[in-house]
């Protein structure tokens, strides 16, 4: 008798999608999703090596592809536009880390869904969908895991004007209003050093 109502209660279950997202995302095809950025790049870049060393000899082909990398690492905005875009994925993967391990997610374990995220002046800004039981003071009371997670100098969330399941959190990294070399004036008073006073017994 009760394995026949507990059979009835999981086919009446009316949120049997949220326990199907679940597999999926614990599946191969849910951690190939996950690893997509990094997947397409490393994909493209060895069909890129693969055609050029096809075409030319193969030790020519891993030069040029060093020399690529060189004038990337080299060159200040190549150099910024990578760093930035990578920043980007790791800060994606950490912040479905934390919301993991600060359990703001679903009963079913689903987490929020992050639509975009770029970079910003600061660091990165990332657009994110609450499910069903997750808020905008969820992600205000754990700015400091996200930026602990982020490797960031602090984490701001903003909530959407028109949507209440749309959050921003803002990565802070760096400070661009802050003096990077200061200058000390040489116009001021060198002030001569206070005498020590000897008293006499």
């Amino acid at each position: 008798m009760p394995a026949r109502n507990g059979s009835r209660n999981h086919r009446n279950n009316p949120y049997t999608i949220d326990g199907w997202a679940v597999k999926v995302h614990h599946s191969a095809a849910g951690t190939i999703w996950r690893m997509r950025t990094e997947l397409t790049t490393l994909t493209a870049a060895s069909i890129g090596f693969a055609e050029l060393a096809r075409v030319i000899a193969v030790t020519v082909a891993a030069v040029i592809f060093a020399a690529t990398a060189a004038v990337i690492a080299v060159l200040p905005w190549t150099r910024r536009f990578v760093t930035r875009r990578a920043w980007c994925v790791i800060s994606r993967h950490r912040m479905q880390r934390v919301c993991f391990e600060t359990r703001m997610h679903t009963r079913s374990g689903r987490l929020p869904l992050i639509l975009r995220i770029h970079p910003t002046e600061v660091g990165e800004r990332a657009t994110i969908w609450c499910r069903a039981g997750i808020c905008f003071e969820d992600f205000e009371a754990h700015t400091g895991e996200i930026a602990a997670a982020c490797y960031a100098r602090e984490a701001r969330i903003e909530r959407s004007k028109r949507w209440a399941q749309i959050v921003r959190v803002n990565i802070v990294r760096r400070d661009t209003l802050a003096a990077h070399h200061v200058i000390t004036s040489g116009l001021a008073p060198k002030l001569p050093a206070p005498r020590e006073e000897h008293t006499t017994a």
